[in-house]
């Protein structure tokens, strides 16, 4: 088998985070904040302990980093936790429906109304763009900081600043670039970013984080805490938005996924970008391939198709018979395909991983060559 559907999760898990959870489960099955026990305690203190890795990793207060059962249930929590009723929204046609159906709720709820920027030709929007669509009743900008389905990145930088000096919230939709990219919240001016762990971190499932550098965000999950007990619900974060019981061995895997990027991120980078460079080159030789992704992209998210097959029936002819795993379809993202015109077929997405080889990818191209014929 040949994965390249890194961009939905990453298949390759280091030793140290496959342990890490092994142990967790083993040794620390005990549940922190809950007991005053020693295990409690100890999970408690492994759980802080990533809680301020992962502060110091993209530059927030540690008790501004909320534990969350995933990036989706960290961008509902922002969205869903700072509306502003009769408010407007700034977002784009990049974003994955993590983002745009909340958005849609609230709208049909009549709390907030949104407004979607389209990207230029080259596959970006622009802070002037942002700028353009803000009316007196908005408070914050969306942002997807790699898309899902081209691999386009967003000037978060320029945003960011155009945000802060507006006095606007900036989420940041970190999904495809944390682990990936260096964001630093600070110098990118963001208010709030979530992360997928399971993809560029190579963490667990089961994890996510929202990061919130400034801003108030209440909480629309409610529950037990293991804090203030007798209060309808705590005021101090990071309790305040993690009702439930924290998944400890997804937590552990994380912290051991945060060591295992900071020793290896750069280099892998620098793998990812050369196998990018020479994949989409490759693909840009083979007739009949229409790419959507541009080089200076610079990866992982490769989005092709094939003239005159779906991209659906591409994906299962590389799955079925080649033993290839790919991606096939819309991507949870409807307005970046309506923008493209591949509303009908989708588009091939490949997301390339570390453990990739060059041979793994020349067969992919000798693949999709057969398929073009």
């Amino acid at each position: 088998m040949i994965y390249l559907d890194n961009a939905a999760t990453t298949y390759f898990k280091p030793t140290g985070v496959i342990n890490a959870v092994g142990t967790a489960l083993k040794y620390l099955s005990a549940n922190p904040t809950r007991s005053s026990h020693s295990l409690a305690v100890k999970a408690g203190m492994m759980v802080e302990d990533t809680r301020e890795t992962a502060a110091k990793y993209f530059g927030c207060p540690p008790d501004r980093v909320i534990f969350t059962m995933s990036c989706t249930d960290a961008l509902n929590t922002a969205i869903f936790g700072t509306v502003r009723k009769g408010g407007h929204i700034i977002t784009t046609a990049l974003e994955h429906n993590s983002v745009l159906r909340p958005l849609i709720r609230l709208r049909e709820l009549g709390l907030v109304d949104f407004t979607v920027v389209q990207p230029l030709g080259s596959g970006n929007v622009t802070a002037e763009q942002i700028a353009a669509a803000v009316r007196p009743n908005t408070y914050m900008v969306i942002v997807n900081h790699v898309g899902n389905v081209t691999g386009a990145p967003q000037p978060i930088d320029e945003i960011g600043y155009f945000a802060e000096k507006s006095g606007l919230l900036f989420l940041v939709d970190g999904a495809q670039s944390a682990g990936y990219r260096k964001i630093d919240m600070n110098a990118s001016h963001i208010s709030m970013l979530a992360v997928a762990p399971h993809k560029g971190l190579h963490a667990p499932q089961g994890i996510g984080l929202l990061l919130i550098r400034h801003g108030d965000v209440k909480p629309f999950r409610y529950g037990g805490t293991g804090t203030d007990s007798a209060k309808p619900q705590p005021s101090e974060l990071p309790e305040a938005l993690e009702s439930g019981t924290l998944p400890t061995p997804a937590i552990a895997g994380l912290n051991a996924a945060f060591k295992y990027v900071k020793e290896y991120g750069e280099s892998n980078a620098k793998k990812l970008t050369g196998m990018f460079i020479y994949t989409l080159g490759e693909l840009s030789k083979i007739h009949g391939v229409q790419l959507y992704t541009r080089k200076e992209y610079g990866g992982p998210v490769i989005a092709f198709n094939i003239r005159g097959m779906s991209s659906s029936e591409a994906g299962n002819i590389l799955s079925d018979e080649y033993d290839i795993c790919v991606r096939a379809g819309l991507h949870c993202a409807p307005l970046i395909h309506k923008h493209y015109g591949t509303m009908k077929d989708g588009m091939i997405r490949i997301a390339l991983g570390v453990d990739n080889t060059v041979e793994e990818l020349n067969f992919f191209l000798q693949a999709v060559s057969e398929l073009s014929k």
